[in-house]
């Protein structure tokens, strides 16, 4: 009996962590769904993500345009760590569409023009030591976003333009020569 105990104890102590990373997912359930459909269509991927952070943008927003609640700064909080997380899975997706020369060519006007709204709309709040370092941190993922889709617009023009995708599937990716 006193030899299960050591075992036990090592199993509770190995769940509880696993249990704790299940909860905080900043993307629900449907959201996985959806990024799961549109991982085939990088374009759709793309607009996807954009609609997720508009949606987070958009919570963030109305927290402060209505009357003050309780616990609206540790809400800012969270919403602001889950559009960096989203951010930071978006920028990860176009650094990998970039070498593979994925054809984003349609999302990343849309994209820039979004960071330019998500920039100016988190800068809004007022500052509150709550929140500060989230927002800073958003502001981070919010700029690298903007930086890769800047290069990516560079260099899908110059690629595309030597290796045009073929006309019978436009979402298709493009296969480079080897």
């Amino acid at each position: 009996m006193l030899r299960r105990l050591p075992l036990a104890l090592v199993l509770l102590a190995l769940t509880l962590p696993l249990h704790a990373q299940r909860g905080e997912s900043s993307l629900s359930e449907g959201e996985i769904e959806q990024l799961r459909e549109s991982a085939y269509v990088p374009n759709d991927r793309v607009l996807l993500f954009i609609k997720l952070l508009d949606t987070r943008n958009k919570a963030i927003q109305d927290l402060f345009a209505h009357p003050r609640k309780p616990g609206r700064e540790q809400d800012t909080h969270d919403l602001l760590e889950q559009f960096t997380n989203i951010a930071d899975e978006l920028n990860d997706n176009l650094d990998d569409y970039g070498p593979h020369h994925r054809d984003i060519r349609k999302a990343l006007p849309k994209l820039l023009d979004a960071t330019e709204r998500w920039s100016s709309n988190i800068k809004q709040p007022p500052e509150n030591a709550a929140y500060d370092l989230s927002r800073k941190l958003a502001l981070e993922a919010i700029r690298d976003i903007r930086e890769e889709a800047t290069r990516l617009i560079e260099e899908e023009k110059t690629w595309f333009a030597a290796h045009p995708p073929p006309k019978d599937d436009p979402n298709r990716p493009a296969i480079a020569p080897r």
